[in-house]
Protein backbone atom coordinates (compact mmCIF):
# COMPACT_ATOMS: atom_id res chain seq x y z
CA UNK A 1 0.00 0.00 0.00
CA UNK A 2 0.97 3.80 -1.01
CA UNK A 3 2.05 5.60 2.72
CA UNK A 4 3.64 8.66 3.74
CA UNK A 5 6.91 6.59 4.18
CA UNK A 6 7.20 6.37 0.37
CA UNK A 7 8.61 9.87 -1.21
CA UNK A 8 7.06 8.12 -4.50
CA UNK A 9 4.99 5.49 -5.94
CA UNK A 10 8.09 4.79 -7.95
CA UNK A 11 9.85 3.53 -5.06
CA UNK A 12 7.63 0.98 -4.25
CA UNK A 13 9.00 -0.75 -7.72
CA UNK A 14 11.77 -3.17 -8.34
CA UNK A 15 14.60 -1.95 -10.74
CA UNK A 16 13.82 -2.15 -14.46
CA UNK A 17 16.25 -4.12 -16.78
CA UNK A 18 18.34 -2.79 -19.65
CA UNK A 19 15.80 -4.83 -22.19
CA UNK A 20 13.18 -2.64 -20.75
CA UNK A 21 15.10 0.32 -21.26
CA UNK A 22 15.42 -0.33 -25.21
CA UNK A 23 12.22 -1.66 -25.74
CA UNK A 24 10.53 1.44 -28.21
CA UNK A 25 7.45 1.22 -26.58
CA UNK A 26 6.18 0.35 -22.91
CA UNK A 27 2.46 -0.52 -22.05
CA UNK A 28 0.12 1.81 -20.89
CA UNK A 29 -0.90 -0.13 -17.83
CA UNK A 30 0.30 0.63 -14.53
CA UNK A 31 2.44 -1.87 -12.98
CA UNK A 32 0.82 -3.92 -10.27
CA UNK A 33 -0.05 -1.74 -7.08
CA UNK A 34 0.53 1.25 -8.25
CA UNK A 35 -2.86 3.64 -9.42
CA UNK A 36 -3.13 6.90 -10.92
CA UNK A 37 -4.14 8.71 -7.76
CA UNK A 38 -0.14 7.86 -6.30
CA UNK A 39 1.17 9.43 -9.80
CA UNK A 40 -0.62 11.82 -9.13
CA UNK A 41 0.24 12.80 -5.68
CA UNK A 42 3.95 12.11 -6.73
CA UNK A 43 3.31 14.64 -9.22
CA UNK A 44 1.45 17.18 -6.34
CA UNK A 45 4.07 16.85 -4.10
CA UNK A 46 6.50 18.72 -6.34
CA UNK A 47 3.97 21.06 -8.40
CA UNK A 48 2.55 22.83 -5.43
CA UNK A 49 5.53 23.69 -3.67
CA UNK A 50 6.99 24.87 -7.14
CA UNK A 51 3.78 26.72 -7.57
CA UNK A 52 3.94 28.50 -4.19
CA UNK A 53 7.31 29.84 -5.02
CA UNK A 54 6.87 30.98 -8.11
CA UNK A 55 3.90 32.79 -7.09
CA UNK A 56 5.51 34.44 -4.32
CA UNK A 57 8.32 35.53 -6.83
CA UNK A 58 5.90 36.88 -9.31
CA UNK A 59 4.45 38.85 -6.79
CA UNK A 60 7.45 40.20 -5.40
CA UNK A 61 8.40 41.21 -8.55
CA UNK A 62 5.21 43.13 -9.22
CA UNK A 63 5.54 44.95 -5.60
CA UNK A 64 9.02 45.56 -6.58
CA UNK A 65 8.17 47.57 -9.67
CA UNK A 66 4.78 49.07 -8.27
CA UNK A 67 7.62 50.23 -5.41
CA UNK A 68 10.17 51.89 -7.52
CA UNK A 69 7.19 52.95 -9.72
CA UNK A 70 6.70 55.85 -7.66
CA UNK A 71 9.69 57.23 -7.76
CA UNK A 72 8.45 58.11 -11.49
CA UNK A 73 8.29 56.40 -15.19
CA UNK A 74 12.24 57.22 -14.98
CA UNK A 75 13.16 54.77 -12.33
CA UNK A 76 10.84 52.31 -14.07
CA UNK A 77 12.72 52.55 -17.20
CA UNK A 78 16.21 52.23 -15.47
CA UNK A 79 15.15 49.00 -13.62
CA UNK A 80 14.28 47.81 -16.77
CA UNK A 81 16.98 48.29 -18.99
CA UNK A 82 19.01 46.16 -16.85
CA UNK A 83 17.00 42.93 -17.51
CA UNK A 84 18.00 41.53 -20.30
CA UNK A 85 21.53 41.58 -19.75
CA UNK A 86 21.03 40.23 -16.33
CA UNK A 87 19.94 37.39 -18.14
CA UNK A 88 22.19 36.80 -20.60
CA UNK A 89 24.61 37.17 -17.70
CA UNK A 90 22.66 34.23 -16.07
CA UNK A 91 22.41 32.10 -19.12
CA UNK A 92 25.75 29.63 -18.11
CA UNK A 93 24.47 29.42 -14.10
CA UNK A 94 20.87 28.25 -15.57
CA UNK A 95 22.92 25.63 -17.69
CA UNK A 96 24.74 24.39 -15.27
CA UNK A 97 21.22 23.81 -13.11
CA UNK A 98 19.62 21.68 -15.74
CA UNK A 99 22.05 19.17 -16.10
CA UNK A 100 22.65 19.28 -12.50
CA UNK A 101 18.91 18.48 -12.00
CA UNK A 102 18.97 15.56 -14.73
CA UNK A 103 21.60 13.68 -13.40
CA UNK A 104 20.48 14.17 -9.18
CA UNK A 105 17.38 12.68 -10.33
CA UNK A 106 18.66 10.09 -12.25
CA UNK A 107 20.94 8.92 -9.39
CA UNK A 108 18.64 9.23 -6.75
CA UNK A 109 15.89 6.91 -8.77
CA UNK A 110 18.81 4.40 -8.89
CA UNK A 111 19.74 4.66 -5.60
CA UNK A 112 22.67 6.42 -5.60
CA UNK A 113 23.36 9.25 -2.92
CA UNK A 114 26.86 9.36 -3.10
CA UNK A 115 26.77 9.36 -7.02
CA UNK A 116 23.73 12.52 -6.13
CA UNK A 117 25.78 13.96 -3.42
CA UNK A 118 28.97 13.95 -5.92
CA UNK A 119 27.18 15.87 -9.14
CA UNK A 120 25.73 18.69 -6.04
CA UNK A 121 29.34 19.35 -4.86
CA UNK A 122 30.21 19.61 -8.87
CA UNK A 123 27.77 21.85 -9.44
CA UNK A 124 28.02 23.79 -6.86
CA UNK A 125 32.25 24.67 -7.54
CA UNK A 126 31.29 25.00 -11.44
CA UNK A 127 28.86 27.38 -10.46
CA UNK A 128 31.00 29.60 -7.64
CA UNK A 129 33.81 29.52 -10.69
CA UNK A 130 31.54 31.38 -13.02
CA UNK A 131 29.69 33.25 -10.93
CA UNK A 132 32.82 34.95 -9.62
CA UNK A 133 33.65 35.49 -13.65
CA UNK A 134 29.78 37.03 -14.07
CA UNK A 135 30.34 39.11 -11.35
CA UNK A 136 33.33 40.76 -12.07
CA UNK A 137 32.85 41.13 -15.87
CA UNK A 138 28.78 42.35 -15.60
CA UNK A 139 30.13 44.66 -12.88
CA UNK A 140 33.27 46.02 -15.33
CA UNK A 141 30.49 46.67 -17.93
CA UNK A 142 27.24 47.94 -16.22
CA UNK A 143 27.70 51.36 -17.80
CA UNK A 144 28.57 50.03 -21.39
CA UNK A 145 25.16 46.92 -21.38
CA UNK A 146 22.80 49.77 -19.96
CA UNK A 147 23.58 52.31 -22.58
CA UNK A 148 23.35 49.24 -25.26
CA UNK A 149 20.06 48.71 -24.10
CA UNK A 150 18.67 52.40 -24.99
CA UNK A 151 19.54 54.29 -21.99
CA UNK A 152 20.17 58.05 -23.18
CA UNK A 153 19.44 59.89 -20.61
CA UNK A 154 22.08 60.53 -17.84
CA UNK A 155 19.83 60.23 -14.81
CA UNK A 156 18.20 57.00 -16.43
CA UNK A 157 21.67 55.22 -17.09
CA UNK A 158 23.42 56.32 -13.94
CA UNK A 159 20.31 54.65 -11.83
CA UNK A 160 20.71 51.73 -13.92
CA UNK A 161 24.25 51.30 -13.71
CA UNK A 162 24.40 51.39 -10.12
CA UNK A 163 21.62 48.81 -10.24
CA UNK A 164 22.88 46.81 -12.38
CA UNK A 165 26.43 46.76 -10.56
CA UNK A 166 24.91 46.17 -7.25
CA UNK A 167 23.10 42.77 -8.60
CA UNK A 168 26.48 42.07 -10.40
CA UNK A 169 28.06 42.07 -6.88
CA UNK A 170 25.65 39.62 -4.89
CA UNK A 171 25.30 37.64 -8.29
CA UNK A 172 27.20 34.48 -6.57
CA UNK A 173 24.76 34.23 -3.61
CA UNK A 174 22.26 34.25 -6.58
CA UNK A 175 23.90 31.49 -8.27
CA UNK A 176 25.07 29.41 -5.38
CA UNK A 177 21.04 29.26 -4.23
CA UNK A 178 20.07 28.36 -7.49
CA UNK A 179 21.71 25.26 -7.74
CA UNK A 180 20.77 24.06 -4.75
CA UNK A 181 17.12 24.78 -5.81
CA UNK A 182 17.93 22.61 -8.57
CA UNK A 183 19.29 19.47 -6.98
CA UNK A 184 16.57 19.84 -4.58
CA UNK A 185 13.65 19.27 -7.28
CA UNK A 186 15.87 16.75 -8.80
CA UNK A 187 15.39 14.14 -5.57
CA UNK A 188 11.55 15.80 -5.75
CA UNK A 189 11.87 18.11 -2.42
CA UNK A 190 10.81 21.27 -3.66
CA UNK A 191 9.25 22.30 -0.20
CA UNK A 192 12.23 23.17 1.17
CA UNK A 193 12.96 26.11 -1.72
CA UNK A 194 9.77 27.26 -1.10
CA UNK A 195 10.29 27.85 2.70
CA UNK A 196 13.52 29.14 2.02
CA UNK A 197 12.73 31.51 -0.84
CA UNK A 198 9.53 32.78 0.72
CA UNK A 199 11.85 34.00 3.90
CA UNK A 200 14.10 36.23 0.84
CA UNK A 201 11.05 37.73 -0.75
CA UNK A 202 9.96 38.40 2.57
CA UNK A 203 12.95 39.91 3.62
CA UNK A 204 13.30 41.50 -0.31
CA UNK A 205 9.87 43.65 0.33
CA UNK A 206 10.34 45.05 3.87
CA UNK A 207 13.69 46.37 2.86
CA UNK A 208 12.17 47.65 -0.45
CA UNK A 209 9.49 49.71 1.65
CA UNK A 210 12.49 51.03 3.77
CA UNK A 211 15.37 51.46 1.78
CA UNK A 212 13.44 52.58 -1.36
CA UNK A 213 12.24 55.90 0.20
CA UNK A 214 14.15 56.00 3.10
CA UNK A 215 11.45 54.98 5.95
CA UNK A 216 12.15 54.61 9.95
CA UNK A 217 15.05 56.36 9.64
CA UNK A 218 16.76 54.47 6.44
CA UNK A 219 18.89 56.68 3.28
CA UNK A 220 16.62 57.15 0.78
CA UNK A 221 18.21 55.09 -1.75
CA UNK A 222 15.72 54.93 -4.78
CA UNK A 223 16.67 52.58 -7.70
CA UNK A 224 19.88 51.71 -5.89
CA UNK A 225 17.92 50.92 -3.05
CA UNK A 226 15.19 48.65 -4.54
CA UNK A 227 18.38 46.48 -5.80
CA UNK A 228 20.16 46.92 -1.98
CA UNK A 229 16.89 44.94 -0.98
CA UNK A 230 17.26 42.48 -3.56
CA UNK A 231 20.91 41.71 -3.03
CA UNK A 232 20.20 41.24 0.63
CA UNK A 233 17.51 38.90 0.20
CA UNK A 234 19.41 36.52 -2.13
CA UNK A 235 22.01 36.58 0.48
CA UNK A 236 19.72 35.66 3.20
CA UNK A 237 18.39 32.51 0.45
CA UNK A 238 21.98 31.44 0.26
CA UNK A 239 22.51 30.54 3.97
CA UNK A 240 19.35 29.52 4.42
CA UNK A 241 19.98 27.18 1.29
CA UNK A 242 22.88 25.56 2.38
CA UNK A 243 22.19 25.28 5.72
CA UNK A 244 19.22 23.53 4.49
CA UNK A 245 21.16 20.57 2.82
CA UNK A 246 24.19 20.56 5.66
CA UNK A 247 21.37 19.29 7.71
CA UNK A 248 22.49 15.22 8.08
CA UNK A 249 18.82 14.54 7.22
CA UNK A 250 19.13 15.78 3.81
CA UNK A 251 19.55 13.20 1.10
CA UNK A 252 21.96 15.66 -0.06
CA UNK A 253 23.84 16.38 2.70
CA UNK A 254 27.26 18.37 2.36
CA UNK A 255 29.66 19.21 4.59
CA UNK A 256 33.13 20.94 5.21
CA UNK A 257 34.95 18.10 5.05
CA UNK A 258 33.66 16.48 1.65
CA UNK A 259 35.99 16.74 -0.80
CA UNK A 260 35.08 19.68 -3.39
CA UNK A 261 38.12 18.81 -5.65
CA UNK A 262 37.29 18.62 -9.16
CA UNK A 263 35.78 15.41 -10.75
CA UNK A 264 36.00 15.20 -14.25
CA UNK A 265 33.99 12.74 -15.21
CA UNK A 266 31.24 14.41 -13.29
CA UNK A 267 31.29 17.92 -14.61
CA UNK A 268 31.39 16.44 -18.50
CA UNK A 269 28.51 14.95 -17.74
CA UNK A 270 26.72 17.92 -16.03
CA UNK A 271 28.17 20.34 -19.29
CA UNK A 272 27.07 17.27 -21.18
CA UNK A 273 23.50 17.92 -20.76
CA UNK A 274 23.87 21.71 -19.52
CA UNK A 275 25.50 23.58 -22.28
CA UNK A 276 22.56 22.69 -24.87
CA UNK A 277 20.59 24.13 -22.08
CA UNK A 278 22.69 27.33 -22.25
CA UNK A 279 22.57 27.95 -25.80
CA UNK A 280 18.79 27.52 -25.86
CA UNK A 281 18.21 30.55 -23.66
CA UNK A 282 20.55 32.42 -24.99
CA UNK A 283 19.01 31.82 -28.56
CA UNK A 284 15.31 32.47 -26.82
CA UNK A 285 16.64 36.14 -25.03
CA UNK A 286 17.84 36.80 -29.02
CA UNK A 287 14.80 35.90 -30.59
CA UNK A 288 12.48 37.82 -28.27
CA UNK A 289 14.51 40.90 -27.85
CA UNK A 290 14.19 40.80 -32.23
CA UNK A 291 10.41 40.11 -31.84
CA UNK A 292 9.88 42.92 -29.44
CA UNK A 293 11.84 45.23 -31.76
CA UNK A 294 9.16 44.26 -34.30
CA UNK A 295 6.14 44.76 -32.65
CA UNK A 296 7.51 48.64 -31.01
CA UNK A 297 7.57 49.71 -35.21
CA UNK A 298 3.79 49.19 -35.22
CA UNK A 299 3.68 52.49 -32.34
CA UNK A 300 2.50 53.32 -28.81
CA UNK A 301 -0.58 52.40 -28.20
CA UNK A 302 -0.63 48.96 -30.10
CA UNK A 303 2.85 47.87 -28.12
CA UNK A 304 1.12 48.95 -24.94
CA UNK A 305 -1.37 46.20 -25.84
CA UNK A 306 1.12 44.09 -26.92
CA UNK A 307 3.00 44.35 -23.19
CA UNK A 308 -0.01 43.98 -21.17
CA UNK A 309 -1.03 40.57 -23.22
CA UNK A 310 2.83 39.17 -22.93
CA UNK A 311 2.73 40.75 -19.15
CA UNK A 312 -0.64 38.15 -18.19
CA UNK A 313 0.24 35.38 -21.03
CA UNK A 314 4.64 35.44 -18.93
CA UNK A 315 1.64 34.58 -15.54
CA UNK A 316 -0.21 32.18 -17.63
CA UNK A 317 3.59 30.35 -18.12
CA UNK A 318 3.94 29.12 -14.58
CA UNK A 319 1.31 26.50 -15.19
CA UNK A 320 4.18 24.66 -17.91
CA UNK A 321 6.83 25.53 -15.68
CA UNK A 322 5.29 24.21 -12.42
CA UNK A 323 4.40 20.58 -13.84
CA UNK A 324 7.58 20.50 -15.87
CA UNK A 325 9.64 21.14 -12.59
CA UNK A 326 7.28 17.33 -11.79
CA UNK A 327 8.25 15.68 -15.19
CA UNK A 328 11.72 16.43 -15.14
CA UNK A 329 12.06 14.95 -11.19
CA UNK A 330 9.69 12.23 -12.10
CA UNK A 331 11.60 11.06 -15.37
CA UNK A 332 14.71 11.82 -14.33
CA UNK A 333 13.72 9.39 -11.40
CA UNK A 334 12.37 6.40 -13.02
CA UNK A 335 14.93 6.14 -15.43
CA UNK A 336 17.31 6.55 -13.01
CA UNK A 337 15.46 3.31 -11.58
CA UNK A 338 15.23 2.24 -15.19
CA UNK A 339 11.63 2.34 -15.52
CA UNK A 340 10.40 4.13 -18.28
CA UNK A 341 7.09 2.93 -18.38
CA UNK A 342 6.84 4.68 -14.56
CA UNK A 343 8.36 7.94 -16.99
CA UNK A 344 5.93 7.98 -19.77
CA UNK A 345 3.05 7.57 -17.03
CA UNK A 346 4.07 10.84 -14.60
CA UNK A 347 4.81 12.44 -18.20
CA UNK A 348 1.35 11.36 -18.94
CA UNK A 349 -0.39 12.53 -15.95
CA UNK A 350 1.73 16.05 -16.13
CA UNK A 351 0.39 16.55 -19.39
CA UNK A 352 -3.44 15.79 -18.41
CA UNK A 353 -3.03 18.14 -15.37
CA UNK A 354 -1.42 20.93 -17.22
CA UNK A 355 -4.11 21.01 -19.56
CA UNK A 356 -7.22 21.30 -17.19
CA UNK A 357 -5.56 24.26 -15.89
CA UNK A 358 -4.89 25.45 -19.25
CA UNK A 359 -7.75 24.81 -20.36
CA UNK A 360 -9.71 27.05 -17.69
CA UNK A 361 -7.00 29.33 -18.10
CA UNK A 362 -8.25 29.65 -21.81
CA UNK A 363 -11.61 30.30 -20.86
CA UNK A 364 -11.23 32.83 -18.00
CA UNK A 365 -9.21 35.24 -20.77
CA UNK A 366 -12.15 35.15 -23.35
CA UNK A 367 -14.49 35.69 -20.25
CA UNK A 368 -12.75 38.26 -18.27
CA UNK A 369 -10.67 40.24 -20.97
CA UNK A 370 -11.94 43.22 -20.44
CA UNK A 371 -11.72 43.41 -16.68
CA UNK A 372 -8.46 42.28 -16.70
CA UNK A 373 -7.13 44.77 -19.52
CA UNK A 374 -8.32 47.32 -17.43
CA UNK A 375 -6.04 46.71 -14.09
CA UNK A 376 -3.48 48.39 -16.32
CA UNK A 377 -4.92 50.84 -18.55
CA UNK A 378 -7.89 53.56 -18.52
CA UNK A 379 -7.38 53.68 -22.37
CA UNK A 380 -10.31 52.26 -24.12
CA UNK A 381 -8.77 51.83 -27.62
CA UNK A 382 -5.92 50.26 -25.48
CA UNK A 383 -8.42 47.69 -23.52
CA UNK A 384 -10.40 46.68 -26.77
CA UNK A 385 -6.77 45.61 -28.81
CA UNK A 386 -6.03 43.69 -25.70
CA UNK A 387 -9.59 42.38 -25.50
CA UNK A 388 -9.49 40.61 -29.32
CA UNK A 389 -5.67 39.72 -28.45
CA UNK A 390 -6.94 37.61 -25.49
CA UNK A 391 -8.83 35.11 -27.65
CA UNK A 392 -5.63 33.90 -29.03
CA UNK A 393 -3.75 33.91 -25.56
CA UNK A 394 -6.76 31.68 -24.67
CA UNK A 395 -6.29 29.73 -27.78
CA UNK A 396 -2.38 29.28 -27.45
CA UNK A 397 -2.50 27.91 -23.49
CA UNK A 398 -2.81 23.90 -24.05
CA UNK A 399 0.14 24.54 -26.72
CA UNK A 400 1.82 26.45 -24.52
CA UNK A 401 1.33 24.34 -21.23
CA UNK A 402 2.27 20.95 -23.00
CA UNK A 403 5.26 21.76 -25.01
CA UNK A 404 6.17 23.37 -21.65
CA UNK A 405 5.84 20.20 -19.78
CA UNK A 406 7.25 17.49 -22.31
CA UNK A 407 10.33 19.80 -22.95
CA UNK A 408 10.60 19.44 -19.10
CA UNK A 409 10.30 16.04 -19.49
CA UNK A 410 12.97 15.02 -21.96
CA UNK A 411 15.49 17.02 -19.65
CA UNK A 412 14.86 14.74 -17.30
CA UNK A 413 16.16 12.48 -19.55
CA UNK A 414 18.96 14.37 -20.76
CA UNK A 415 17.62 15.03 -24.23
CA UNK A 416 18.81 19.24 -24.05
CA UNK A 417 20.25 19.20 -27.71
CA UNK A 418 16.89 18.49 -29.58
CA UNK A 419 15.20 20.80 -27.29
CA UNK A 420 17.87 23.44 -28.04
CA UNK A 421 18.23 23.36 -31.43
CA UNK A 422 14.22 23.50 -31.65
CA UNK A 423 14.67 26.38 -29.94
CA UNK A 424 16.68 27.96 -32.75
CA UNK A 425 14.23 27.38 -35.20
CA UNK A 426 11.12 28.21 -33.77
CA UNK A 427 12.14 31.29 -31.19
CA UNK A 428 15.03 32.57 -32.68
CA UNK A 429 14.21 32.02 -36.72
CA UNK A 430 10.25 31.03 -36.89
CA UNK A 431 8.80 33.83 -34.33
CA UNK A 432 10.84 36.99 -34.98
CA UNK A 433 11.05 36.09 -38.88
CA UNK A 434 6.67 35.75 -39.04
CA UNK A 435 6.01 38.88 -37.04
CA UNK A 436 8.47 41.05 -39.44
CA UNK A 437 6.94 39.40 -42.48
CA UNK A 438 3.27 39.70 -41.42
CA UNK A 439 4.02 43.10 -40.10
CA UNK A 440 6.01 44.69 -42.72
CA UNK A 441 5.01 43.17 -45.67
CA UNK A 442 1.54 42.05 -45.11
CA UNK A 443 0.41 45.01 -43.05
CA UNK A 444 -1.90 42.49 -40.10
CA UNK A 445 -0.34 44.96 -37.16
CA UNK A 446 -0.43 43.26 -33.84
CA UNK A 447 -2.41 40.40 -34.72
CA UNK A 448 0.01 39.19 -37.10
CA UNK A 449 2.58 39.28 -34.15
CA UNK A 450 0.43 37.05 -32.48
CA UNK A 451 -0.25 34.73 -35.17
CA UNK A 452 4.02 34.23 -35.20
CA UNK A 453 3.66 33.34 -31.22
CA UNK A 454 0.46 31.14 -32.04
CA UNK A 455 2.73 29.89 -35.10
CA UNK A 456 5.91 29.15 -32.97
CA UNK A 457 3.36 27.46 -29.74
CA UNK A 458 1.57 25.15 -32.02
CA UNK A 459 4.25 24.03 -34.02
CA UNK A 460 6.83 23.43 -30.99
CA UNK A 461 4.28 21.12 -29.01
CA UNK A 462 3.95 19.24 -32.16
CA UNK A 463 7.61 18.81 -32.82
CA UNK A 464 8.22 18.05 -28.89
CA UNK A 465 5.68 15.57 -28.86
CA UNK A 466 6.86 13.32 -32.17
CA UNK A 467 10.33 13.52 -30.45
CA UNK A 468 8.77 12.10 -26.88
CA UNK A 469 6.98 9.42 -29.11
CA UNK A 470 9.89 8.26 -30.85
CA UNK A 471 11.48 7.00 -27.52
CA UNK A 472 14.82 8.69 -28.32
CA UNK A 473 15.05 9.84 -24.82
CA UNK A 474 15.42 6.47 -23.81
CA UNK A 475 18.68 5.85 -26.05
CA UNK A 476 20.44 9.09 -24.50
CA UNK A 477 19.61 8.38 -21.05
CA UNK A 478 21.29 4.91 -21.63
CA UNK A 479 24.29 6.44 -23.18
CA UNK A 480 24.83 8.56 -20.43
CA UNK A 481 24.35 6.24 -17.37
Amino acid sequence: MYSKNHSFALEQLPDGSDSDMKSERVSKHLPDGITSSMLYQDILRIALPATVELMLSSLVSMMDMIMVGGLGTWAISAVGLTTQPKFILMTMSMSINVGATALVAQAKGAGKQEKARSYTRQALLLNLLLAILVSVTGFLFSRPLVRFMGAADEHILSAGTAYLQIQMASFLFFALTSVITAVLRGIGDSKTAMYYNSIANLVNIILNYLLIGGKMGFPRLEVAGASYATAISQIVACFLAFFAIARKSCYLHISRKDPFSPVPEDIREIMQIGLPAALEQFMMRVGSMIFSKSVASLGTLDFAAHQICMNIQSLTLMNGQVFSISATSLMGQSLGKRRPDMAQAYTSRCRRAGMIVAILLGISFVLFGRPLSSLYTNDEACISICVDIFWIVAFIQPFQSSQFIVSGALRGAGDTKFVAKLTFFTVMLLRPGLAIFTIRYLHWGLPGAWLAITTDQVLRAGIIALRYRSGKWKEICQKQS
